[in-house]
């Protein structure tokens, strides 16, 4: 079992070519949902959420009402990919986009290249910038996750709970807390400016 607030969040619709010409998706279109995203990076987090926001913030600034087209679609992160939790985001990001650095699909007679599209260690980004191919334009976000602060008893159960030495109850509200507070920044909080905000 899982949270059921994974499934309350609006997922990110597109359409992608190559899924679309290998005949994987009628028309190429499907949704990616917080869920999936949770399968990829294997936990649920503020860092999962926050990555998950800004790409379905950025593409609808960046598209509009058109679908976001996965695969034409560059990505920047501001730190080194070892840097935090940069390889988290950029993981998610990569799963949304399609965008990568050298390790994805190279392409179809000269078409659906996903390299060289994923960018690490760009100081001038705030949290992240992602820049459509076909027209230029680009979006820089910034995500505070300080927005939704953590509950306080969070602190003092985290170390128990991982070191092995807390009891069942106490592992059960570490998650219970955890996931609370993952559920007020994707529900609550996920179109609050304040929390997932447009630079510029």
């Amino acid at each position: 079992m899982s949270p059921a607030f994974y499934d309350q969040v609006a997922p990110i619709r597109l359409r992608d070519p190559l899924a679309a010409t290998l005949g994987a998706f009628d028309e190429g279109i499907y949704e990616i949902g917080y869920r999936e995203v949770v399968k990829l990076a294997g936990h649920s987090c503020p860092t999962v959420a926050g990555a998950f926001l800004m790409a379905r913030r950025g593409l609808q600034a960046l598209y509009g009402e058109a679908l976001p087209v996965r695969g034409q679609i560059r990505v920047d992160l501001p730190a080194p990919v070892d840097e935090g939790v940069t390889g988290v985001i950029a993981n998610v990001l990569s799963f949304i986009t399609g965008a990568t650095e050298r390790s994805g699909f190279h392409g179809l007679a000269g078409q659906f290249d996903r390299r060289d599209l994923l960018f690490f260690a760009q100081p001038a980004v705030p949290s992240l910038r992602l820049t459509r191919l076909d027209t230029g334009a680009s979006v820089a976000l910034r995500y505070d996750a300080s927005v939704v602060p953590a509950d306080p008893a969070l602190r003092p159960l985290m170390p128990r709970v991982l070191s092995g030495q807390g009891s069942e109850e106490d592992a059960a509200q570490f998650r219970a807390l955890w996931q609370a507070r993952v559920r007020a920044i994707l529900i609550d909080h996920g179109d609050d400016p304040a929390l997932v905000g447009i630079v510029g």
